[in-house]
């Protein structure tokens, strides 16, 4: 399932959004044109290697030095892949303007960077071990999706379902779309520790993170409404 977009009206122009959207597409690519000899010692220095802060001789030995934790938030900005930028930046594109018009500009780009943080976090501690870089936004993106989950559960996303290359279209709840993306995170997370010894070819822990920071700390962001005007989920006012 593939989202098209959403019916959540926006009242506001997304700045933030779009210049998430502009910085991570720019440096990724901007990576591009550069030879593999300085592309991946980047990488390695600005995503999050969690072996880099669990085993300092390590680092050292890798020529990694400690950076005061600075690739928690670097980490952020970087992909791995054409694919992998394209699907967090759709993402963000379709739920990003609908959080920040709730917030405001400033407390998005706080919001989003804080749960990216804590989604990182959450990734080294269940996967300390790994010796390659943690990279990518899906962690302060899986923060914007729980936001969205709990601002807008009925606003209706506009999927495209590939059955047989045809072009079926369908029209679902952000609660049932978004509470499906977060069972199938934490099946992968767990299947992840149980079969594979906590190491997975994705951050699943950080999707999980995010999402997690998302819904706790969501609601002290928010803009206050207007006085005698009350703010409500489906993302309307009413006098």
């Amino acid at each position: 399932m593939i989202p098209i977009r959403d019916t959540a009206p926006c009242n506001t122009r997304p700045v933030i959004t779009w210049g998430l959207i502009a910085v991570c597409t720019s440096i990724f690519v901007g990576m591009q044109f550069l030879p593999y000899e300085v592309s991946n010692p980047l990488i390695a220095r600005f995503g999050m290697v969690p072996l880099r802060y669990s085993n300092p001789e390590w680092a050292s030995r890798a020529g990694l030095p400690f950076d005061a934790y600075l690739s928690f938030l670097t980490n952020l900005f970087l992909h791995g892949s054409w694919f992998h930028l394209i699907i967090n930046m759709w993402f963000l594109w379709i739920f990003g303007d609908n959080v920040e018009d709730r917030m405001g500009h400033l407390s998005f780009l706080a919001f989003y960077l804080l749960c990216g943080l804590v989604a990182t976090a959450l990734q080294w501690y269940f996967d300390p071990y790994l010796a390659i870089p943690v990279v990518g936004a899906s962690g302060p993106i899986a923060g914007v999706l729980a936001a969205y989950f709990f601002l807008y559960p009925m606003a209706r996303i506009i999927l495209w379902v590939p059955i047989f290359f045809l072009p079926v279209v369908v029209h679902v709840p952000a609660i049932a779309f978004l509470g499906l993306w977060v069972i199938y995170q934490l099946n992968e997370a767990t299947t992840s520790i149980l079969f594979e010894g906590g190491a997975a070819k994705m951050a699943w822990w950080a999707h999980l993170g995010g999402f997690i920071a998302g819904f706790l700390i969501y609601r002290f962001f928010l803009k206050k409404p207007p006085h005698g005007i009350k703010m409500e989920d489906s993302g309307s006012f009413k006098i």
